[in-house]
């Protein structure tokens, strides 16, 4: 199982280079950060800098969406990246969450995100892209290569990552939720001829290490809360009943009273009061280590090939050692 590690682009920008620089020495593959550029720093700025100062981390965004970057530039800017860096970067996408909203835009449509996936992903790694009525091609990317994974919750959302997508990225780490979404994602790349073990799974959740259970909790309550703003989508689109979308994710969300995006992904954030502990246990990773690889290895199971911690608590460096020193190891050896 790989393992990549989820940073935000707070100040200083600095810090999150040298995390990420910590996770690759400690066995880490993957660096990625939000992409939301009103509530935090420019993340392909970042990206350049983790790149120059590792030797194998492969870097994209945690996701990004059609709506807020043209996707010329966005081809432009991995394509670039891959050029200097040697293919050395992956592009999560989504139909938008906290980049859209916070301009005042809806998240995008799937067919726009169809779309978009499409135009990047040819541009990307040197083809021609029909794009606003134009053709255009990036003569000088022929060598790149750019993965795209999709972010996913509801049916139609899945049916698109697992027919037209490189893998599939769930933002939570439930055992039974898990079970559901890849089984759906592999079913919709078997409907479409394609090979269901060639998607790269991806799961992306909180992971804190230690023994103060209601402390850890506090500290990553927040996820649920920002899950739960996909969740009332899919609630709004599908009902609450439990036929298109499973009650285990929507249920929680009946005590929301909306949410402010100011605190996104921070520790005590005042709108995440609603989400409860059973919650934060099933969509994080908490505990001693040993809970942790019990989890994990239990997601390896499921086929996941990788796990990315949101590292947004109050013992990032705890818990990257943690993993790098027996965590991981535990888990692959």
């Amino acid at each position: 199982m790989d393992f990549g590690v989820v940073l935000q682009n707070d100040p200083p920008a600095w810090r999150v280079v040298d995390l990420a620089v910590q996770a690759e020495n400690l066995g880490f593959s993957h660096g990625w950060s939000f992409d939301s550029h009103i509530l935090w720093q420019e993340p392909y700025v970042i990206y350049s800098q983790i790149l120059s100062n590792t030797k194998r981390m492969i870097v994209g965004p945690m996701v990004t969406n059609p709506g807020t970057r043209n996707w010329t530039v966005t081809a432009s800017m991995f394509a670039t990246l891959n050029d200097m860096f040697g293919n050395r970067t992956i592009c999560g996408i989504g139909r938008g969450d906290s980049a859209m909203r916070v301009l005042g835009h809806k998240p995008s449509t799937l067919a726009t995100l169809s779309e978009s996936m499409r135009c990047i992903k040819d541009l990307a790694e040197g083809r021609e892209a029909e794009y606003n009525g134009t053709t255009q091609q990036f003569p000088w990317a022929e060598e790149s290569n750019l993965d795209i994974l999709m972010a996913a919750y509801g049916p139609k959302a899945l049916k698109l990552c697992g027919s037209e997508t490189d893998g599939f990225i769930l933002q939570l780490a439930d055992l039974s939720l898990a079970e559901w979404t890849i089984g759906a994602v592999r079913a919709a790349a078997e409907d479409a001829g394609r090979n269901p073990d060639d998607l790269y799974i991806c799961v992306a959740a909180p992971a804190y290490v230690g023994t103060d259970l209601a402390h850890q909790r506090d500290q990553c309550r927040w996820f649920g809360g920002m899950v739960g703003n996909h969740v009332a989508d899919l609630v709004s689109r599908y009902g609450g009943d439990g036929s298109s979308v499973p009650q285990a994710l929507t249920d929680y969300i009946k005590e929301r009273e909306g949410y402010d995006y100011s605190g996104h992904g921070k520790a005590g954030h005042d709108h995440t009061d609603f989400v409860p502990d059973n919650i934060v246990d099933s969509f994080c990773i908490l505990g001693p280590e040993e809970a942790h690889i019990e989890r994990l290895r239990a997601l390896k199971d499921l086929g996941v090939d990788q796990f990315a911690i949101y590292l947004m608590h109050d013992q990032k460096d705890e818990t990257l050692n943690a993993y790098g020193q027996r965590i991981i190891p535990a888990v692959n050896g």
